[in-house]
């Protein structure tokens, strides 16, 4: 019973996170971990750092500054070498997997989470969730949105203020609202 909605999560299907106690209690809980997180200072780096690794499964050289905040960290996984800048929020009620070398600007935001376009599914408070996967040497831009279910290829640039609707290949300069490949990434001459 107990994991029956985070059940229904995992599968893509419509499920109510706002009514089950189990997510409410991880929410809170991660809530609590990210406020401490938020609140140290940037010389605390050791804390800093072993409070990430407590929240999200992160590789070498990980750096997220403050503020930060996620629904859960455990769905989030992320490589070597990862920079996110200040805003940077993920909405992971399904996996969000990032490669290794991949810079977030701020004001950035990863949503798994979506709601049916039902009002009355909407307001009983049912959700779903889709996973987002970033591929590695991804340049993620100032105040992008990735929307549920993206995928993001390898060695791409998604410029700031794009709304990532759908997937984005491999080796491309990206933008827009919806976000859409403008050009191909020439490594001899970009």
């Amino acid at each position: 019973m107990h994991d029956r909605e985070r059940k229904k999560a995992a599968r893509g299907e419509l499920y109510d996170a706002n009514h089950d106690s189990v997510l409410q209690r991880e929410m809170f809980e991660t809530r609590c971990r990210l406020h401490e997180y938020n609140n140290l200072p940037p010389d605390e780096v050791e804390k800093r750092e072993e409070l990430l690794h407590r929240l999200v499964d992160i590789g070498k050289g990980g750096i997220v500054l403050s503020p930060f905040h996620c629904d859960y960290g455990y769905h989030i996984h992320i490589g070597d070498n990862f920079f996110a800048n200040v805003n940077f929020v993920v909405l992971d009620g399904a996996d969000v997997t990032i490669g290794n070398n991949v810079f977030v600007a701020p004001n950035v935001g990863i949503y798994t989470a979506g709601h049916p376009l039902d009002v009355k599914l909407r307001n009983s408070g049912l959700e779903y969730a889709l996973p987002v996967k970033i591929g590695d040497n991804v340049w993620i831009g100032a105040g992008v949105s990735i929307l549920p279910g993206v995928e993001i290829g390898n060695n791409t640039v998604i410029g700031a203020g794009s709304v990532v609707t759908r997937n984005i290949p491999s080796g491309v300069l990206a933008f827009g609202n919806p976000c859409r490949v403008v050009r191909q990434i020439d490594p001899s001459i970009d």
